[in-house]
């Protein structure tokens, strides 16, 4: 282990993040009555230049009027390039409650840009003696993004999360695919004439986790576009899962059961993690630094992995 500690990630379920625009307030409510861990209301990509004014006051009256229960409440803003997103931070910050928990900040290129967005945020709790720190999330959805992630997970003590955009990273990258998450048709392995999907994401999302857990944030993969496959959007999740990601989006109602599913640690596992610590505890009580569980060894780095799979379904339980 390193002398500089790795920090702890915020303790806080993060299985599943649904997404709705904020022209659309109809939907608010079975939004707040789902099953999500995060709800977040877009003032971005799904609402049309239009309705961008519509609809942050559609979001901060929502911010008053809807039970939100304990789900984690974001806002994604417009990016950085649009005439848009101070207007977003300001009247969201200066007319919504304090019931909105998060900022979702598109197209991160740079630790500025966080900078940027941290400055205002935090000129308007000052001015208007917000009680609730807001904290942030970013998405990485370009090849500036990817490059300079580990700066930008390090840019403030406000960034929380930090997710995946599949479409616009493909877009920025000039990759050669218009899917949105999953494997892609031409993206594989031929071997003795037989073709092998690989992940073409999986070097991006390992270049997230490894940026989010050396600075305390929590990895979220983004949209799985085809929300009538739930066995794509299954295995999708289920590689990012094992790969180190806390949670994924949901873009439609359905696949909120699905990200919760993979998620959420099954009881079997929860039931191994348990055994494991309970034997390493009495290993270490007679003096061994590791010992046999089911025929395979165990040791310090066991423990912290068990600790991971407990911790997250106590705070899912809690």
């Amino acid at each position: 282990m390193s002398f500089r500690t790795q920090p702890p990630a915020p303790a806080r379920p993060n299985r599943c993040q649904l997404f709705g625009p904020g022209s659309r307030p109809a939907i608010f409510e079975k939004m707040a009555a789902s099953a999500a861990d995060v709800i977040n209301l877009d003032l971005e990509d799904s609402v049309a230049p239009d309705d961008k004014a519509q609809a942050r006051k559609n979001i901060i009256a929502a911010s008053h009027d809807v039970d939100w229960g304990n789900k984690y409440l974001s806002v994604r803003i417009n990016g950085l390039d649009t005439p848009y997103w101070y207007r977003d931070v300001v009247e969201l910050l200066e007319e919504g409650s304090e019931r909105i928990d998060q900022i979702m900040i598109p197209k991160v290129g740079c630790a500025a840009d966080i900078y940027a967005v941290d400055a205002l945020v935090t000129a308007v709790e000052a001015a208007k003696g917000r009680k609730k720190r807001i904290s942030l999330e970013v998405i990485i959805e370009s090849a500036a993004g990817i490059a300079h992630v580990e700066e930008i997970a390090a840019a403030s003590p406000r960034l929380q999360a930090m997710s995946l955009g599949a479409a616009d990273f493909a877009a920025s990258m000039g990759m050669a695919t218009t899917g949105i998450g999953g494997t892609q048709e031409n993206y594989y392995m031929l071997r003795e004439g037989a073709k092998y999907w690989a992940d073409p994401w999986h070097w991006a999302q390992t270049a997230i986790v490894a940026a989010c857990r050396t600075h305390g944030i929590l990895p979220v993969d983004g949209p799985f576009g085809d929300f009538s496959d739930d066995e794509g959007f299954r295995a999708q999740a289920l590689r990012s899962a094992t790969l180190g990601m806390v949670g994924k989006w949901a873009i439609h109602p359905k696949q909120v059961a699905l990200a919760n599913e993979v998620f959420t640690p099954s009881e079997a596992a929860v039931a191994e993690a348990r055994e494991i610590l309970a034997a390493m505890e009495k290993a270490k009580a007679e003096g061994a630094g590791a010992t046999v569980y089911k025929g395979r060894l165990v040791d310090i780095a066991s423990i912290r992995q068990a600790e991971v799979i407990v911790r997250q379904s106590e705070m899912i339980a809690g």
